[in-house]
């Protein structure tokens, strides 16, 4: 009995790990998502880029890439943030995206309206 626990319980420690791993992983991945939407909303809406970006970079992970794009039709916001396990930081990282696009509104797109 001794034995089949020494060999057990390694492996539950490593599968229980990968799973917390994926778990953060899929929460990053839904904070991304939410925070594009709500992004891509207040861009489309004519709010000024920087404040878009800024605030959506208040809603990501740390370490977040954030790239807003009004265009006259539609306007763009893609967020991406590489999550690491935080018990082991010589493994490498998942990167999640995520896009949001919205129709950008009348009277919307700014002179400037530049991807930033």
């Amino acid at each position: 009995m001794t034995a089949e626990t020494a060999v057990a319980l390694p492996a539950l420690v490593v599968v229980l790990a990968a799973a917390l791993w994926a778990v953060a992983a899929a929460g990053a991945r839904l904070e991304c998502v939410d925070a594009a939407r709500a992004g891509a909303r207040a861009a489309s809406r004519g709010e000024p880029l920087e404040r878009v970006r800024n605030g959506v970079l208040a809603a990501v992970p740390t370490g977040a890439q954030v790239t807003v794009t009004r265009g006259p039709e539609t306007t763009r916001v893609e967020v991406s943030v590489t999550v690491t396990p935080g018990w082991g930081a010589s493994l490498p990282g998942i990167t999640v995206h995520a896009t949001a696009v919205s129709a950008t509104e009348p009277g919307a797109e700014q002179p400037g309206g530049t991807p930033e």
